[in-house]
């Protein structure tokens, strides 16, 4: 695994919240990495298996997962909040101009952060997120989200996760379930394998727009001028074929791979987007 520094920094409702820092190049626009709803800064160890020492990347945690602290209220589990707490992180790291690779939620962020200021993202990948949410995939995240459980061991876990998402990943084995579990999961001190978030992280989807809270075709329009990946797995439930192809339309400097055999949302190792991400910040490269 690429090595990384453990950071922190404080929200404006003062919870400690963490991110890795992978070191890179200082003259290169460093690469902000937003993780799903329920992922961490784990997330995102195998692109930066790909990138790291070649690109900086920084990847927070949202508050209410791994080593972020939890929130007192539930309430600001939500993608507005989650801005405001990675605005205070590139302010307090003084980054001004960024790549934004952003996963399912994290892609929702990206967004509503090229809106807020307009031309400081140099770049953007959206995993498997567009402005329309399908509702299929959505009912299917609420099914499990904020369900705990614990495990005795990390096999167990990871039967449990190719159990539940089969149809997400049909050629994963036991092996890539494993490193999905140790990405999910964490060791708690009584010895079990636990999920590693705030089961009420849940609790905002549960009301009506929950999922995202605004009209996000307009904060879309503020990637126009970037260049822009769109990754999107060929089963995804989240993210359609049409949403995708309405995107093109509207972005000029966009392209869409899609990574074929995956559901939501690809893990960014897949030879189609590993493949996206090079092209992407070759481009990156090329408007500096």
């Amino acid at each position: 695994m690429a090595d990384y520094k453990d950071g922190y920094w404080w929200s404006n409702d003062g919870l400690r919240l963490h991110y890795r820092d992978y070191a890179g190049p200082s003259d290169r626009p460093p690469i902000l990495c937003l993780p799903g709803l329920t992922r961490n800064a784990r997330d995102f160890e195998l692109v930066a298996n790909h990138l790291a020492g070649k690109w900086r990347l920084i990847c927070p945690e949202m508050r209410g997962r791994a080593e972020s602290a939890y929130s007192k209220d539930p309430m600001t589990y939500v993608p507005l909040t989650y801005v405001q707490d990675t605005e205070r992180l590139l302010t307090d790291l003084a980054i001004t101009r960024f790549i934004a690779f952003g996963t399912s939620l994290g892609g929702i962020i990206t967004m509503l952060l090229a809106a807020t200021r307009p031309g400081r993202i140099a770049g953007a990948l959206l995993n498997d997120i567009g402005p329309v949410i399908e509702k299929a995939g959505l009912d299917r995240i609420r099914t499990y989200v904020g369900t705990g459980g614990s495990y005795p061991t990390w096999v167990h876990a990871a039967r449990s996760l190719a159990e539940n998402n089969a149809e997400v990943y049909p050629r994963y084995r036991l092996d890539d379930w494993l490193g999905m579990a140790k990405r999910l999961f964490r060791l708690t001190s009584g010895g079990r394998i636990v999920l590693d978030y705030d089961m009420r992280i849940a609790e905002p989807l549960r009301l009506p727009g929950g999922e995202a809270g605004v009209d996000l075709w307009p904060t879309l329009d503020a990637l126009k001028t970037v260049p822009l990946l769109i990754v999107r797995g060929a089963l995804s439930d989240l993210l359609s074929a049409k949403t995708a192809k309405k995107m093109l339309t509207r972005l000029d400097r966009a392209e869409l791979v899609t990574v074929p055999d995956v559901g939501h949302a690809p893990v960014l190792n897949e030879a189609e987007a590993i493949a996206g991400i090079d092209r992407l910040l070759e481009r990156v490269l090329q408007d500096a």
